[in-house]
């Protein structure tokens, strides 16, 4: 056969090929994809904030117009509990069962570390119309750092009584002091004697109110809805902020402010902080006693709707290192004096006693003797220094602020602002109290 013949009868064979070839990946390329089976349930480890973490994310691009994900700056978020993803609506089958007349109480109160809440229920066969109502009960020191297990047996004394936002009626809450075996107050109990303090002092009619900060972390110790592999856009547009890119985790902030409502807390407001996933709320004023016992319940309400959602509530004064700001629990404080006209001079009287005695508070302000405080009163971070004494009108770097309506009126109140995010409010007001009210006393009765 002619050569020329055999190489055209090659080239016809090589373009059928490339033509049967490229009209099968044309015909493969038309078919709709095929798509893995979605597994029936998310485990936890899956989900966050209801989104897939290897999944589709809603992920804002950086100032750059980079998507975050290719920047490697987001990879997940934080984790929840597994105990959050049970089916909620099994569990309000059982809750809307009636109880027969009977009445859950559930004990609450603080355990040895000074910062921690326990709580145990039982039943009574009838609504306690009172405080005097709620019988002692007793729990296991050695297993709360209050007792040795030779002798562990502690008693649970009833003081306040609040409704229950998670049984509800008639159900209820009950803080309670912890005495230890021989009835005299455990090593944590400082209500005890703020409760005296503030009975010598109640013709002042002294008031409070604190400002609790917090931060939502996963239970993996990460904050919430900040990105594992980086850090959120620096602070600035999380206080008070609003949308998805900007307030982390208001469902919780929401849920926990009814749940004060419904329990009796009084509860002032809420706001979103400086840091993102760190808020604050505010309780009072009351008056007394009753701000350490309202504060404190409205704590256990937090980790309690917080547990709910499976994430973290912390107090921690400085849960992240750098140039984030920390939680505080700034104390409002007013007598009746401050509240009259001319007030004012009984304000700057109160702040001379303050400033002679900084370090003792300090020492006061946060459960380890002031050791939490010095990550936090760095002098930046509207703080002041650990080792200065200050004040100031609308000054949020000074150690005790007047706020400046109070400037202009000359009456009211002044700001506290060293006391730590997980300070004992008892043991902050009854420092406040003896050195406004009582030492001036204490040294003319002594004379």
């Amino acid at each position: 056969m002619d050569p020329a013949v055999l190489i055209f009868l090659l080239y016809v064979m090589i373009a059928h090929e490339l033509v049967c070839g490229w009209l099968q990946h044309r015909r493969q390329s038309a078919k709709p994809r095929a798509r893995a089976a979605a597994p029936l349930l998310r485990s936890s480890a899956q989900v966050c904030q209801g989104a897939w973490r290897t999944g589709s994310q809603s992920v804002r691009p950086d100032r750059g117009g980079r998507d975050l994900r290719k920047t490697g700056r987001i990879a997940s978020m934080a984790a929840v509990s597994l105990s959050s993803s049970l089916n909620k609506a099994v569990r309000q089958q059982y809750m809307s069962l009636p109880q027969g007349g009977k009445c859950q109480v559930t004990y609450i109160w603080i355990d040895g570390t000074g910062e921690g809440l326990r709580n145990k229920t039982r039943t009574l066969d009838t609504e306690p119309s009172s405080i005097d109502d709620i019988p002692e009960w007793n729990f296991d020191g050695s297993s709360t750092y209050q007792s040795e297990g030779s002798n562990s047996d502690m008693y649970l004394r009833p003081v306040r009584m609040f409704r229950d936002p998670f049984s509800l009626d008639p159900n209820k809450l009950v803080l309670c002091e912890v005495l230890k075996y021989n009835r005299l107050p455990a090593e944590t109990n400082h209500r005890a004697t703020c409760s005296k303090v503030m009975e010598r002092v109640k013709e002042h009619c002294i008031w409070f109110g604190m400002e609790q900060e917090y931060t939502l972390l996963g239970v993996d110790g990460h904050p919430y809805s900040w990105p594992v592999n980086g850090f959120p856009e620096p602070q600035g547009p999380f206080y008070c902020g609003v949308g998805a890119d900007h307030a982390y985790g208001r469902d919780i902030v929401e849920c926990h402010y009814k749940a004060c409502l419904y329990a009796g807390i009084t509860i002032y407001g809420t706001n979103a902080e400086v840091m993102p996933s760190q808020w604050e709320y505010q309780v009072g004023p009351c008056e007394g006693i009753e701000m350490g016992d309202q504060l404190w319940v409205s704590r256990f309400l937090l980790h309690r709707v917080s547990e709910d959602f499976g994430v973290v509530a912390s107090l921690d004064p400085k849960p992240i290192k750098g140039n984030w700001n920390g939680a505080g629990c700034h104390t409002n404080v007013s007598t009746k004096q401050m509240r009259d006209e001319g007030g004012l001079q009984y304000i700057e009287q109160a702040i001379e006693k303050l400033g002679k005695k900084h370090a003792e508070h300090i020492r006061m302000y946060d459960p380890h003797g002031g050791k939490d405080n010095m990550r936090r009163l760095t002098g930046l971070h509207e703080t002041s220094s650990i080792d200065d004494f200050s004040a100031g009108v609308a000054n949020r770097g000074a150690s005790i602020r007047i706020p400046r309506q109070v400037g202009q009126e000359q009456k009211g109140y002044f700001e506290d602002r060293r006391p730590a995010a997980n300070c004992d409010p008892y043991a902050v007001t009854e420092a406040i109290t003896v050195t406004c009210l009582l030492d001036s006393e204490d040294a003319e009765e002594s004379k």
